[in-house]
């Protein structure tokens, strides 16, 4: 199911985040009876900012107007490309100048916010390195570039498709870690107990579970979100994951683009600042692919629930015309579903 802020086309408003524009001042969060911090709750990413910055962009922190401007020419294009199409043009190609593309509009809820961070508009997720894009090796560039060929233009069997395609986990990271801003469904939902934080993530309804105090299992038991153990410093959660699936690496989607190899380390830091957001910094340390560590901060701001059930095969044909398509191609016989 997609959560669809249909208000959004029908007025371009630029929005404060309340507490959020900050700067932060000291906040004493709610707790748990074991006295840490209180982290449960519905929280979304969803925001005009993203992981990298736009070419277009020079600088980390924005002005109000700069930002408010940039939020409104996203949600003007937005609007736009919800308008009725002529049912008597042509289809074209997905990449065309004029083409269809793969979704309207309508059902997209990237966010109608530029982050604000401590009080300070942000045009990237990323603070280092400081031009605000990934550090790509030579080698871990080309590694990536190569797995998304591969993925978008074979089709051998449904395992080379990237696991957003089959609907295991979301595009572009949203699952994480690191939790990524997508085209929608941007919203997880923390439940806490001594021993473990779990985050339900709405976009392709995976959980992952934070052990607290916990040791990573052994390298063979990769998970699909990796293998996530927590502790506290203060009252920041840190989470460190490691021993993620290959068939995870390529986190590519509309916003964003990034590949994780299967041994990379990331960490979280989750922080509770106001009633209403939570800092969240992360890390990756990935030399097979980055020439550096790179490091970026975000914000989860509060949102009204529930979280829908993400039910992403229902009526989705797309694999099936995928695989069939390649098997007619291959000039084999491809039986009835």
């Amino acid at each position: 199911m997609i959560r669809t802020a249909i208000a959004v086309f029908a007025c371009l408003v630029f929005v404060s985040a309340g507490a959020l524009a900050g700067p932060w001042d000291d906040y004493e969060p709610p707790r748990m009876a074991d006295g840490t911090p209180d982290m449960q709750g519905i929280w979304t990413n969803a925001s005009v900012t993203t992981l990298e910055r736009p070419s277009y962009i020079s600088k980390l922190v924005l002005s109000e107007s700069e930002a408010e401007n940039w939020a409104n020419n996203a949600l003007a294009g937005s609007r736009k490309d919800a308008e009725p199409t002529d049912p008597n043009e042509p289809a074209l190609p997905v990449g065309s100048a004029d083409g269809v593309g793969g979704y309207n509009r309508f059902w997209i809820d990237f966010g109608t916010q530029v982050a604000q961070i401590n009080g300070e508009y942000r045009s990237s997720w990323i603070v280092d390195p400081p031009s605000g894009t990934l550090p790509w090796s030579s080698a871990g560039g080309a590694k990536a570039r190569m797995a998304a060929g591969r993925a978008y233009t074979t089709a051998p069997d449904p395992e080379v498709r990237s696991p957003g395609e089959r609907c295991i986990i979301g595009y572009g990271g949203s699952g994480g870690p690191p939790m990524m801003n997508v085209l929608y469904n941007n919203n997880y939902q923390f439940v806490q107990t001594p021993g473990t934080v779990a985050i339900l993530v709405e976009m392709a309804h995976n959980t992952r579970l934070i052990r607290i105090n916990g040791e990573h299992r052994v390298k063979a038991l990769r998970g699909w979100l990796g293998d996530s153990v927590g502790h506290w410093e203060g009252d920041t959660l840190v989470v460190n994951t490691v021993n993620f699936h290959p068939d995870a690496a390529m986190r590519f989607g509309l916003r964003n683009r990034f590949y994780i190899s299967a041994d990379a380390k990331v960490e979280e830091r989750f922080t509770r600042v106001a009633a209403d957001a939570i800092f969240y910094e992360f890390s990756v340390d990935d030399a097979k692919i980055y020439s550096k560590p790179w490091r970026a901060e975000m914000v989860l701001r509060a949102t009204d629930g529930p979280i829908y059930e993400y039910a992403c095969h229902e009526a989705n044909y797309s694999m099936i015309g995928i695989l069939a398509g390649a098997r007619k191609k291959e000039g084999k016989t491809v039986g009835t579903q």
